[in-house]
């Protein structure tokens, strides 16, 4: 197993953090203060070529490979870009993409993948309900087949992108009484009759990303709009853990370089009682734990990253536990920052204070913490 990455690779994750950090990262406080979607730095990520970064030149991706993308989101949070914009980016390429990338036809690859890598669309996945969450098979958003016409109703929840999205990748069940065997995915575009998106919420943190419900009423789409065969909706689910546990998990890991460096500069120039707070055991400790949990947490994403990369299939265990360990730890690493900044950390000038609310999703979004000890006992 090598971790190691190749010139070339290296040199494109020195590219990304400079593009962000030219291109996005001066407007990032602004719209996290007001809730708002950056579209300006969405289209610059299209045409920078990340929104579209693993999918096949033919249908205007780069043809990079996971671990390459995967390097491209820890850049991204490594150079500053906020967690709502990444947050967004992900459930754009990776949920919505590459799940119609990977199970949808010819025709539907053609029309809707280069709208999404380029960014001229926006994509969103349509999973979770209110009374839905980690039980999936307990939604009740129904697909019932009419001739050459399939008929969606039932609500979406929690929705990453959803007042914004041109497409939609949505899960519904066409056969109920057959409950996770019953669940099928159909591509839903803005639009369509009988298909709406609620106001935006306001959230704690990742406050750029737009979320909302999406509603479905009597919503009629045709038939070639069904995604890959009837039945199979929570098998394409669940291949999006592949990038949740890696790809949606590399921001993290990114920002946590971030956070080290700036505590590590704020250390050293903070002056109290004649010398830097830096020379301090308290502060000394805080920024060891920072670096150890950035090492530990880029393994964990790496490996999955990895063994995709080598066509392994995915080792749930290893997914539950980078996903855990990451949403758990991170916590405790960006309150340590914002504490050791003091009370410039808990005003909203100083990044650290926006970090700390972002990474409060990081244990509940894809899956929460119990849900992955509840995966790992099992496969224990």
């Amino acid at each position: 197993m090598d971790f190691s990455f190749t010139r070339e690779q290296l040199m494109f994750k020195k590219e990304v953090i400079r593009f962000a950090k030219k291109e996005i990262v001066p407007r990032v406080q602004e719209h996290d203060r007001r809730d708002a979607f950056d579209f300006e730095s969405f289209r610059k990520m299209g045409k920078f070529g990340l929104l579209g970064l693993h999918f096949p030149t033919e249908y205007g991706g780069e043809g990079a490979d996971v671990v390459t993308t995967v390097l491209a989101g820890e850049a991204l949070g490594e150079a500053g870009v906020d967690g709502g914009l990444t947050l967004a980016y992900g459930a754009h390429t990776f949920l919505c993409g590459d799940t119609l990338f990977r199970n949808g036809t010819e025709a539907q690859r053609r029309r809707y993948i280069p709208k999404l890598a380029s960014g001229e669309w926006i994509g969103c996945m349509g999973l979770s309900e209110p009374d839905a969450g980690s039980d999936v098979a307990s939604m009740t958003t129904t697909a019932e087949k009419h001739g050459e016409t399939y008929v969606l109703n039932g609500t979406k929840m929690w929705i990453t992108n959803g007042p914004i999205a041109d497409l939609a990748v949505v899960y519904a069940k066409t056969n109920p009484e057959l409950a996770h065997a019953g669940i099928s995915a159909f591509i839903v575009e803005k639009g369509t009759p009988g298909f709406s998106a609620g106001r935006p919420l306001i959230k704690m943190g990742v406050r750029s990303s737009q979320t909302s419900e999406l509603v479905f009423k009597d919503c009629m789409i045709p038939a070639h709009n069904l995604l890959g065969k009837e039945g199979e909706g929570f098998h394409y689910a669940m291949q999006t853990v592949e990038w949740d546990r890696s790809a949606l998990l590399a921001p993290f890991v990114g920002v946590t370089s971030y956070l080290l460096k700036k505590c590590a500069d704020y250390a050293r120039g903070r002056i109290q009682f004649g010398r830097p707070i830096g020379t301090y055991q308290a502060i000394k400790h805080k920024l060891a734990d920072m670096r150890i949990f950035g090492e530990a947490a880029r393994t964990l994403v790496y490996r999955i990253a990895w063994c995709k990369d080598q066509g392994r299939p995915l080792n749930h265990l290893e997914a539950a536990i980078a996903k855990l360990f990451i949403g758990d730890w991170s916590l405790a690493v960006t309150n340590d920052a914002v504490t050791l900044h003091g009370g410039y950390g808990y005003t909203h000038e100083f990044d650290v204070e926006r970090i700390f609310r972002d990474t409060r999703l990081a244990p509940i979004g894809g899956g929460t913490s119990e849900i992955q000890k509840m995966i790992i006992s099992k496969l224990m």
